[in-house]
């Protein structure tokens, strides 16, 4: 499994983006690269931005791993990895100062599964709208070790996301990484405005 990386959308020119951090986008199931990559202007100008696209068609987009066969909320493990793989082989073709981590949905279990494989690559992560792939992983006793900082944020009338992987997610991250935790009451499966402004001073603050 590879990343098409003819298809990252860039917030710089390559020549622009020699000695500064980097933040990486994730998109949701059946979407695409150019969807997070409209809240660029919204972020901290610091960091280059890429969105990338997900290594699997389906669903009229892309996906990190299928949901054919799956029940929503508990992703078969060695998927998300494969996944996971896949980016940290595009970011070892990069030159960056530091790396973050901004996904949503879908992509907001990427980034999780992301700091699971290399606690120690990612100076902070945004999961919108997601959740822990799984209760345990094999990197997981180091992370608790590095503990990065994480935003997670949800709302409470998400139709998408299941309660037990919220309720796996709530227990699993204070305990792996430096939790800032906002819930959004009466946001669905979406991003918020307000949502958009605390994650946004999150990462001027980390990335």
């Amino acid at each position: 499994m590879n990343l098409d990386a003819s298809a990252v959308l860039w917030s710089a020119p390559e020549r622009e983006r020699a000695g500064r951090p980097l933040l990486v986008l994730l998109h949701g199931y059946g979407s695409h690269e150019g969807d997070l990559f409209s809240m660029s202007p919204a972020l901290p100008l610091g960091p280059v931005v890429a969105s990338v696209r997900a290594p699997l068609a389906e669903s009229g987009g892309f996906a990190w791993w299928s949901l054919q066969g799956q029940r929503p909320g508990e992703p078969a493990g060695e998927a998300v990895d494969a996944a996971a793989v896949a980016v940290l082989d595009w970011l070892d073709t990069l030159s960056y100062t530091s790396v973050s981590l901004l996904g949503f949905s879908q992509g907001g279990a990427m980034t999780l599964q992301l700091l699971r494989h290399a606690p120690d690559r990612f100076a902070a992560a945004v999961c919108l709208s997601g959740f822990v792939a799984s209760a345990t992983h094999p990197g997981d006793a180091e992370l608790a070790l590095v503990k990065p900082p994480v935003f997670w944020g949800r709302g409470t009338q998400d139709p998408v996301i299941p309660d037990a992987a919220i309720a796996r997610t709530a227990l699993w991250l204070p305990e792996h990484a430096d939790a800032t935790v906002r819930i959004y009451e009466d946001l669905g499966h979406s991003i918020s405005t307000a949502e958009l402004g605390e994650f946004a001073r999150f990462l001027g603050e980390h990335a």
